[in-house]
């Protein structure tokens, strides 16, 4: 399995990830910061993990592959985009036909989530740029305490 952490940071997911695909697995750690792909290298070779790919993406470009992945993990990142549409594209590009894009963001309607408006995002915000650039929702996870979970898949039109 291909799978990618978007927004990598440091590797706090993508460790955690790159062991869960297993050494036949492949984990895409795609992140825009040179010092945080430099941190996860540093980290992932002090614990071993050969199957992580670093890639230095661009505002505009994950500068992941086409058709060829699984899974693309946004843990607080979406509504970190200054281009989301020609991101939402490229990460379309890369996805296999059933492949998915998990996103998770604070909860803009709850004023208790100790987050700035700005980090946030409704569900009816998240659904509308995600269904107007081809995706379709296939699941939601609502059991996260501040957090919204959604999947979605390439739109079958």
């Amino acid at each position: 399995m291909t799978i990618c952490d978007m927004g990598c940071g440091n590797g706090f997911y993508s460790l955690k990830m790159a062991r869960l695909v297993g050494p036949e697995g492949r984990l895409l750690a795609v992140e825009v910061q040179h010092e945080m792909i430099a941190m996860l290298r540093t980290r992932a070779e002090s614990e071993g993990l050969d199957n992580i790919s670093p890639i230095l993406g661009s505002l505009h470009n994950p500068r992941l592959p086409s058709n060829s992945v699984e899974i693309i993990l946004l843990v607080d990142v979406y509504h970190e985009f200054s281009h989301p549409e020609q991101m939402l594209a490229a990460m379309k590009r890369s996805l296999k036909p059933d492949g998915l894009i998990v996103l998770v963001e604070f909860r803009a309607e709850d004023e208790e989530v100790p987050i700035k408006p700005l980090h946030k995002m409704s569900k009816d915000q998240i659904n509308r740029e995600l269904l107007a650039n081809g995706y379709r929702l296939v699941r939601e996870f609502d059991g996260l305490p501040w957090q919204h979970m959604m999947f979605y898949g390439r739109s079958k039109n």
